[in-house]
């Protein structure tokens, strides 16, 4: 037996006895109708089981989704689990919620995948979050014609940017240790390149960095120390990975058992910080006493750790809100949006022991 057709909008509007516009306004906009015309005629729709309207059909008659694509280099479980990667996309959350969008998260991992997804992604724009290697993910999302914007990407110049002052900010972290008086130093680098390296940063990795943060972040470490005349050969520097605390601990442990142990370590990120510091526990440094740590990003966690993390803040919550305002028109266009970074001194720095 063939199951009886729903109810349409329209036999809605009859058995409310108001025109099809009116009803379509009791769903679509609400404030153009009195509270009393507006319960009645979904309490109507409601007795007879109207569905309410079709989003496809929505779509097609305003031309407008009412959501936006946000694309991540990493898997989606990191999106949402990696404290800073959380907070931006928290921001980008409040942006939508503002302008009443909903928001899809794609991940670029799977490139394929990812550009079929993107193909059918019913969007009105898409954010784009650190990709560098994914150029035919990239390629596809511009392919849709649709509004973009960047949030700390260099791969795509011709649409509205966020980014931070990373350069400056890691800067700032450099130059606080050399007040302090340190004078061998280590670095603790993110990711250069997609390809699950671990391990000394060597000349022909640096020359083909594809990740903005890490390489704006280097520069700013090493322009410091070369300003106080720091010879960088003997600076060591490990990449690593923000999301695996275990190839940290070893890229520590690496940094801190050869000679002349440095006194002071830059990590490019928090979470790098926090399993730095856990190594220099277990090889019986005391830190600050021995060690002086700095991160990068003030996550929620840096400011509970016994010490607490000495980091540089950004404002990682505000980037993700600015992008989505860009993206929905609820903010005037710019082309580029720099944010400021700070340093927060807290307890994991002192002057290097006697």
């Amino acid at each position: 037996m063939a199951k009886p057709a729903l109810p349409t909008l329209l036999d809605v509007a009859r058995a409310a006895g108001v025109s099809r516009t009116t009803a379509s306004n009791a769903f679509n906009r609400p404030d153009q109708l009195s509270g009393e015309l507006r319960a009645k005629v979904r309490a109507v729709a409601q007795a007879m089981g109207y569905p309410g309207p079709h989003p496809m059909a929505r779509m097609l008659r305003t031309g407008r989704a009412g959501a936006i694509g946000v694309v991540f280099p990493d898997e989606l479980v990191h999106a949402v689990s990696d404290p800073a990667a959380s907070a931006m996309l928290q921001g980008i959350a409040a942006g939508c919620d503002a302008a009443e969008a909903a928001l899809l998260l794609l991940s670029a991992v799977d490139q394929a995948a990812a550009q079929r997804a993107v193909a059918q992604a019913a969007v009105d724009g898409f954010i784009i979050h650190c990709l560098a290697a994914e150029r035919a993910v990239i390629d596809s999302v511009l392919e849709r014609g649709l509004p973009v914007v960047t949030i700390d990407n260099s791969a795509v110049v011709d649409a509205p940017s966020v980014t931070i002052a990373e350069r400056a900010g890691a800067r700032l972290a450099a130059e606080h240790l050399l007040r302090l008086g340190h004078r061998r130093f280590a670095i603790l680098a993110l990711e250069t390149q997609p390809d699950d390296y671990a391990g000394p940063l060597d000349a022909a990795r640096r020359r083909d960095i594809m990740y903005l943060g890490t390489r704006l972040r280097l520069e700013g470490y090493e322009a410091a120390l070369a300003a106080a005349g720091i010879d960088l050969g003997s600076v060591p520097v490990e990449e690593s990975f923000c999301y695996r605390p275990e190839a940290a601990m070893a890229a520590t442990a690496r940094l801190l058992t050869g000679p002349d142990r440095p006194t002071a370590l830059l990590a490019m990120s928090d979470l790098l910080a926090l399993a730095a510091i856990a190594q220099a526990r277990l090889l019986g440094l005391r830190v600050p006493d021995d060690l002086s740590v700095v991160g990068f990003d003030d996550i929620p966690l840096a400011g509970l750790q016994q010490p607490p993390l000495t980091t540089i803040r950004q404002p990682l919550v505000e980037k993700g809100r600015i992008a989505a305002e860009l993206l929905l028109g609820e903010r005037a266009k710019a082309q580029s949006v720099v944010l400021p970074t700070e340093l927060v001194i807290r307890g994991t720095t002192a002057p290097p022991a006697a």
